[in-house]
């Protein structure tokens, strides 16, 4: 007789082989009946990391069985938004996976969704009520969401972001419904890697993560901060092709300093003040290393909308062991720079040939500042410490200058030149005459009047951008910009303004929006397994945003390009980031493919329905 033990072992054999075919039965159905599929001969996709649901390359053409623990039937599949497409389920499907009497009878076309969807979002007047059915869409049928984003992205971007986004934030508490991300917080001190595995997706390849302290230009919104890393990812999958399966957006809940939150009955988060110093290092230590530890070298964290006194120090800390990104430092220097780039076809020169006033000197302004000395620096050959010397920063004390240079926070003190002390951004503007002015201030209304027509008197076209968001922080409206300039104003805002009418021209206002990068930088990191971001990546990036604007676009006074452009931009900018990796040793993913842009494209997530059967 075979003992109990020996039986025992048997059927823990069976089970594991059974487990073994299964998985192997799943990628090989996911991958088209091959478990590994080859582009320009190597497998994997998007750096190695193993397409798992069969996101990437498989079409409508190439039968998928929706498979979870086991295969996904009946009311299952209907609850599974990866899965489901809801009356797009064909007859066959519907005996196959056991659908019958769970659906009315009809059957309809994604098109023909989407087509009663947007018709829908359009019948709303509030746009956080839009914001708010996008987010059960996504929750009820992701192929659905993506599709309709990307078909409409310059439509529903301001919807899903910013602006809309930052009042979702404000309201998270009351519009919330369901978890859409991790979250982490210092009652799981101790325990984050614990914690990370209650993720249900392995083959994570970007991380976006806030703590909640500096959102938007709103402040302190503590665990409400969630809609940002939610909405970037999201963005990062529509407009960069990263598969939704590879993206987690995760905020870390050290407390609020806001009380009108930890008065609010609905809020989400810990009812106490911001832990700092040691407490805050240590959580934040923890989490790194648990990243790492569960994700592997390549995994990116994009740090998002953290307060300056951590965000410069997060930045620095970990970029040399891991692969970071801050969006609000680099991320928003890098588009910036992409503008200006393009705008020197409008208004004439190089850059040296430039002066700069920042009305700014936090995240945003003084990565702004300083990637645009790199690129100066790399244009002419000169020294870093010299191409700073046209670019002067304004903040809330007046101009940063050499005689305050002991007072200044240490991001600061690269931009302290020799000048008398200038108390306001008008005189600053006379005294210094830029020719580019860059609102990062988070205050609005602060491009007056006074200060719009201070830089058109000596600018034949001055260059105004005026970055803060959301649209109530805009530092001018782009009505203000062309009427104060009577016209000659080349602008670009954060947020999105419509379009203007003056003196018998229309100007179409453009958007330094963050989103023209991340998702093409962040594919690029990606496709070429980077293993760190470096600044010449960043300046790549840049450039190949600029090239992406054409003649048409300068006609009309735009310095960037249509949105509706945004996944071939993406694709481009991926390709440049790519290939500056390669070139600077930091990419993992050999050999290089001959072709980046098509490598690219190739790796981007499409949302069309599958055919399960």
């Amino acid at each position: 007789m075979i003992s109990l033990s020996k039986n025992i072992n048997i059927l823990r054999l069976v089970r594991i082989g059974r487990v073994a075919l299964m998985q192997r039965t799943m990628k090989e159905m996911r991958n088209g009946g091959d478990s590994s599929v080859d582009v320009e001969g190597k497998s994997g996709f998007g750096g190695g990391l193993e397409d798992v649901y069969g996101e990437d390359r498989v079409t409508e053409d190439q039968l998928v069985t929706p498979w979870t623990v086991s295969v996904a039937s009946g009311n299952t599949l209907l609850r599974d938004p990866r899965h489901n497409k809801g009356l797009a389920f064909t007859e066959k499907e519907r005996d196959a996976h056991y659908l019958r009497g769970l659906l009315p009878p009809a059957v309809l076309s994604q098109e023909l969704q989407e087509k009663k969807i947007i018709h829908n979002l359009r019948q709303y007047k509030v746009p956080l009520h839009r914001y708010m059915a996008m987010m059960d869409l996504q929750e009820r049928n992701e192929r659905l969401f993506y599709k309709l984003l990307i078909d409409n992205v310059e439509e529903l971007l301001p919807v899903v972001y910013t602006p809309t986004v930052g009042e979702a934030c404000q309201k998270y508490g009351s519009i919330f419904r369901r978890p859409q991300g991790l979250y982490i917080s210092l009652k799981e001190k101790g325990k984050i890697l614990e914690v990370m595995k209650n993720w249900p997706e392995k083959s994570v390849q970007v991380i976006v993560v806030t703590d909640g302290e500096r959102i938007l230009g709103l402040g302190d919104l503590g665990s409400q901060g969630m809609g940002i890393p939610v909405g970037k990812l999201s963005l990062y999958t529509a407009l960069g092709g990263v598969r939704p399966s590879a993206c987690l957006p995760i905020t870390i809940d050290v407390g609020t300093n806001n009380e009108q939150l930890l008065k609010d009955e609905f809020y989400t988060g810990l009812r106490h003040k911001r832990a700092t110093g040691q407490e805050y290092t240590e959580l934040l230590d923890e989490f790194m290393c648990a990243v790492k530890q569960n994700y592997g070298e390549k995994i990116l964290v994009q740090f998002e909308d953290f307060a300056n006194h951590n965000a410069f120090e997060l930045l620095s800390r970990y970029r040399s062991t891991h692969l970071v990104f801050n969006d609000d430092i680099q991320g928003t220097a890098s588009v910036v720079l992409g503008g200006i780039i393009a705008a020197l076809k409008l208004v004439g020169g190089t850059l040296a040939d430039h002066t700069f006033l920042f009305l700014g000197a936090g995240e945003a302004g003084t990565g702004i500042a300083e990637l645009v000395a790199l690129e100066v620096s790399k244009q002419t050959k000169a020294p870093l410490e010299h191409t700073r010397k046209k670019i002067w920063l304004v903040d809330s004390k007046g101009l940063i200058v050499s005689s305050r240079r002991e007072s200044l926070q240490h991001f600061k003190k690269p931009w302290a030149h020799d000048h008398e002390p200038v108390k306001g951004l008008l005189d600053a503007v006379k005294a210094i005459k830029p020719t580019v002015l860059i609102g990062s201030s988070g205050v609005g209304k602060t491009f007056t009047k006074e200060v719009v027509e201070a830089m058109a008197s000596f600018n034949e076209k001055p260059l105004i951008l005026a970055l803060s968001n959301p649209t109530s922080q805009s530092e001018c409206t782009a009505e203000e910009a062309y009427t104060w300039s009577k016209g000659r104003a080349i602008f670009a805002s954060g947020s999105p303004f419509d379009t203007v009418e003056y003196d018998r021209r229309v100007f179409v206002p453009g958007q330094a929006n963050n989103a023209y990068i991340f998702p093409g930088f962040g594919l690029g990191l990606i496709i070429s397994g980077a293993i760190r971001v470096h600044d010449d990546m960043l300046l790549a990036a840049s450039e190949a945003l600029a090239a992406q604007v054409t003649q048409e676009n300068f006609d009309r006074g735009l310095i960037y390009p249509p949105f509706s452009n945004i996944r071939k931009i993406s694709a481009h900018i991926a390709a440049d980031v790519a290939a500056m990796a390669y070139r600077l040793g930091l990419a993992s993913h050999l050999p290089q493919p001959k072709d980046l842009v098509k490598y690219a494209e190739s790796c981007m997530y499409t949302p069309i329905y599958r055919s399960y059967l």
